[in-house]
Order: C-alpha cells, then structure tokens, then sequence
C-alpha cells in the first residue's frame, strides 16, 4: 500500500510559487526562483520542440503543395518556418520579466502575457491556447487510429491476397490510444518527459525518412515529376473548391509548424547560464532548420509522386505498397511518437487546471495530498488523486469527441488557422512590444505590425477554408460509426 503525506513543498514547486527557504539554499540544488535546479540544454529543448512540430502534419504537407503547386507550395513553407522562427526568438525574450538574467521567470505562456500586456488580453490568451491543445489531443487521437488500421488492414489485405476489403471501426483504436494516454498523463510535469520526448523525436525521424523515401522511390518508378506550377488543376476540382482548398492547405502548413503555445514551458526546463532565451533561440533556430528540411524533402517528394492526387495523409497514398512492412514500421512510429507528442502539448493544459484548482481549494487533501507508492528497484511514485482523476476525464473526454469527428485532414487544417496567428505571431509581437519598449510608429513598431496583419489575413483564409471543409465532412459522417 502507499504511504499517504502533504506535499505542500511540492506543490508549491509544480504550481509556480517560489519557496522562500529554497532561495536561501545551495545554488548547487536550486535555481534562483527556489525550484530544483534545472537541467535542460540546447538538445532537450531541441527535442521537445522537434516532438511537437514533426507530427502528424508532416504527413498532409504533399496534400497541401498539391494545392498551391510548385511555386507558391514549397515558398509559403519557407514563409512560415521563417516566421515561426522569428516570432519563436520574440517569445523567448518574455519568458524572464524585466533584467533577460535574473529578472522574474514567467512558467507559462499564460504567465508572460499576464506579465507584459495584463487584462483581458490574458482571459483571451488562455482561451485560444487551451483550446488549440485541447484540439491538438483529439487531432493526434484521430491520426494515430488511422496509422493503427493501415497496419491492420495491410496485413489483413496481404494474409486475404487483395479479396478481403478489410474495412474496420475507428472506435476501438481510439479508444486502445487513449488508454495509454491515461496512463502517460499520470506523469507529473514537463521535466520527467524529457525520454518521452527523445523516444518520440526519434520516431518521427523514422516514418518521415521512411515517408520521403517512399516518395522518391514512386518518382523513379514513375519516370517523371508530377505535379504542376500552379497545383490541382480547375476540371479536377471546380474554381470555388480550388479556393477553399489553397485556403485550406495554408491552415495544413501552418498547423506543421504549431508549436509556440507550448515555448515558454519548454524554456522553463532550460538551465541557466548561458540566458534560458539564448539557449532557446538556438534550440528554434536548430528544431525549425531541420523539420522545414525534412518538410521540404517530404512534401515536395510526396507531391512529385503522387502529383494532383496526393493524399491527405502520405503514407495512406501508398496503400498495399510492397514491402509493406516497410508502411507498417512507419505507421507504427507515427503512433509511438503521437503517444509523446500527447503528453508534451497536453502538459501546460494539465498544470494550468491544477494550478487553479490549488489555488481554490487550498486545503483540500484530494488536491494537496499525494500518495507515494514504492515501485521495486526505482523511486517511489507520487500519485496525486485530483491529478489522477482529471486527466482521465480529459483524455476520456478528447477521445469520445475524436470518435465524433473522426476526419484527419481539415481538424488540421483549422486546428492550424484557429493557433497560428494568434499564439505564433499576435501575442509574441505585442509582449516583445511592451518587454523592449519599442515606441509606437518607429521603425520597427510598424514592421511588426505589418507582419502580424499580414499573418492575421492568411489565417482568415486559412480557417475559412478548413471550415468549409469540415461542413463538407460532416454531411457524410455518422458520429460512432465511422469505418475505414
């Protein structure tokens, strides 16, 4: 049985409240906010952010140039990589308040709009994050259902020789998913994650390359570079679907890049010195090169293989390919590394609630009190009951509506166009504003400004398109009932 005590100095640490006596202690074991010493570097970071960026949008990318074609396709990749770059280094700026050394540490993003712009803009702030991570979770519990039947039916399609369709529920995958995400979700904070996050790193790594190589390998088969300057052609698809799916296909590449709302918890892992925004500055400017190379080389492959009917998710394009072995390795790296990516984008969601709920309830022995279990040969493992209870409700939660809306392709696109504008550009434009001082109509305050109009336009577009898209959807969709 375990052994029930207060951990009042431990909630402390995991709610954001400095510990007075901590301070006082050996900067050996603690940071100057009085928490346990910090141990994140470069590599890290870097891995916690290539986990949330190289996910299941990697795999709609050749959808999405399919759309835009050759020209305006891979350049509005580039466009927004170098934007979430940028934007990505103004963020880091605000995760200290005041002195970039020793000035107040902001844990969340919530905390440094709180700390630079206060008001309403942070009830807004929390609202569109919280809402983008919680869409995050069901877009992830759809893909990896999908990932998890390609490799039942390739199997079921060879074991049958090509005469069984090998048509299956949905439900039960999501479900087996979220099983292990309740599990995973009793992992307390962002700082025990980080083998989560290198396992699923690796991972996407895996069905990427296994992805781009596909690709290349249908080029040559082929004999020929599909695709066109100007993408799908109208006669294919009618003038007004051409619209809305370029509007589309932009939410699709800016979702592959989503990863801000989640930046500053990230930092909070760094240790300092050098500055935790120097650090992660590197760490953007490393995680960014190399997933916008690999989007490059597996969208652009993708599109060239599969030309005007490249799939909304690459490797279903390839159906029963041979060796399919190979399809069934990358699917089951994509549903290792969504397992992750979960738990990564999932995290500041968990703590903001239970921050709030300490708050409240201060005495309450259901959210104050742990209960260590002695596990044989490792730690004693803290089990929270609030935390234990919530978070099962929420990955409950997220997987019923997944079960309800089980179409990949637009979730993320408009997942994409509801986060990118404001959580990539709006907010770190205006904090990084009110963080240096910029006076108003210099210079730089109108090239700011430009950008961020500039972004707010495309993700207008963006969501209008999704969203016709999913209106389309949801006239074939029966709720609890979708098969593949």
């Amino acid at each position: 049985m375990g052994e029930t005590e207060n951990t009042s100095a431990e909630k402390h640490q995991v709610f954001d409240v400095s510990i007075g006596m901590h301070q006082q202690g050996s900067s050996k074991w603690f940071d100057d906010d009085g928490r346990q010493k910090r141990a994140g570097t470069v590599w890290t970071a870097s891995a916690h952010i290539i986990t949330a960026v190289i996910g299941s949008g990697v795999l709609s990318l050749a959808w999405a140039i399919a759309q835009l074609g050759w020209i305006a396709g891979p350049a509005f990749m580039f466009l927004f990589s170098i934007v979430t770059c940028y934007t990505s280094s103004l963020l880091s700026v605000c995760y200290r308040s005041g002195d970039p050394i020793t000035g107040k540490r902001n844990y969340t993003y919530m905390d440094a709009v709180r700390s630079n712009l206060g008001g309403v803009k942070v009830k807004i702030c929390g609202f569109v994050q919280y809402l983008n991570l919680f869409g995050v979770a069901v877009g992830y519990t759809i893909a990896s259902s999908i990932s998890m039947m390609a490799i039942k039916r390739s199997n079921c399609f060879h074991q049958s020789g090509g005469k069984d369709p090998c048509r299956m529920n949905a439900n039960p995958y999501m479900i087996g998913f979220g099983i292990a995400e309740i599990l995973l979700s009793q992992i307390p904070g962002f700082d025990q994650l980080q083998w989560l996050s290198l396992v699923a790193a690796v991972m996407s790594f895996t069905y990427s390359s296994i992805g781009l190589g596909l690709g290349i390998g249908k080029v040559i088969e082929n004999g020929k570079i599909s695709g066109s300057l100007t993408g799908i052609g109208i006669g294919t698809v009618t003038p007004t679907q051409k619209v809305w799916r370029s509007f589309q296909a932009l939410g699709d590449i800016a979702f592959a890049y989503s990863y801000s709302m989640i930046l500053i918890e990230i930092q909070d892992t760094v240790k300092s010195p050098p500055s935790e925004a120097k650090t992660m500055r590197k760490a953007t400017l490393l995680s960014v090169a190399v997933t916008t190379l690999f989007y490059m080389f597996c969208g652009c492959f993708g599109y060239a293989a599969f030309g005007d009917m490249s799939p909304g998710n690459l490797l279903t394009g390839f159906g029963f390919y041979n060796p399919y072995w190979l399809l069934d390795i990358a699917n089951a790296a994509i549903v290792i590394h969504l397992v992750g990516a979960y738990q990564v984008f999932c995290q500041p969601l968990f703590a903001f609630v239970e921050k709030e709920a300490a708050a409240r309830f201060p005495d309450s022995e259901i959210i104050t009190k742990d209960i260590k279990v002695a596990v044989p040969g490792f730690r004693p493992f803290n089990i929270n009951l609030f935390r234990m209870i919530w978070r099962t409700l929420f990955v409950i939660f997220t997987t019923v509506i997944s079960m309800l809306l089980p179409f990949f392709n637009d979730i993320v696109g408009l997942l994409g166009a509801l986060g990118f504008w404001p959580l990539t550009v709006y907010f770190p434009v205006e904090m990084y504003i009110a963080q240096r001082r910029i006076p108003k109509w210099s210079t730089r305050w109108l090239g700011l400004q430009v950008l961020s109009i500039a972004c707010l336009i495309i993700t207008i577009a963006a969501a209008a398109g999704s969203i016709a898209g999913v209106v389309v959807d949801l006239k074939s969709i029966k709720p609890f009932q979708t098969s593949y």
